[in-house]
This record gives structure tokens, sequence and C-alpha cells, in this order.
């Protein structure tokens, strides 16, 4: 078995850890929307072009690193708090060299 540390919170500490939720959970929305617009942009650019734009797939690459590091700190399972307090994420896998349509 494991050793368990017995640590003292405060009351204090619950709340500054719950104000920052709050603001991240703000930031996970503004990340779902643009998400949702990558989205609608990388179909629509791969309609036109037939191919997909990779500077905004390295983004939303990195944008998914990002929003995994911001769950893992709204669900504490993660103490250091995300951009903008610490450096962005990089990203977690590269991107698949070619998407298939079947």
């Amino acid at each position: 078995m494991q050793d368990v540390q017995e640590t003292t919170v405060s009351r204090k500490d619950i709340l500054v850890r719950l104000l920052y939720t709050i603001l991240y959970l703000l930031v996970f929305e503004i990340i779902k929307l643009i998400i949702q617009i990558i989205v609608v942009f990388q179909y629509i650019y791969l309609f036109i072009t037939l191919s997909h734009n990779d500077p905004v797939r390295n983004f939303s690459n990195k944008l998914c690193t990002y929003t995994y590091d911001v769950m893992r700190y709204l669900t504490l399972n993660k103490n250091p708090r995300p951009f903008p307090f610490n450096d962005f994420p990089p990203a977690m896998e590269e991107p698949v060299e070619e998407v298939y349509f079947r």
C-alpha cells in the first residue's frame, strides 16, 4: 500500500480553487465554441480544396491537449493551473498524416 500523506486544506484554499474552477469553466465553453468553428471551417475548406488546412489542424491538435489539461484541472486530477498561468502545452501526439473518409 502507498503511504497516504495527511494534508490540511483550508476553506480559503478551497474557495480560491473554486474561483479558478469557475474561470476555467468559462474558458472551457469558449474552447468548445472555437472547436465548433474549426470543425465547420475545416469541412468547408476540405470541400473547396479537397485537402485539409495544416496550420488549422496543428492548432486544433494543440487546443485538444490544452482542453485535456483544463478538464484535468476542473475535475481535480491536476494541481498546476493551465495556460495562461503556465505555458501552453505542446501537442500530446502528432496529427495523422492522411485522413481517410471511408
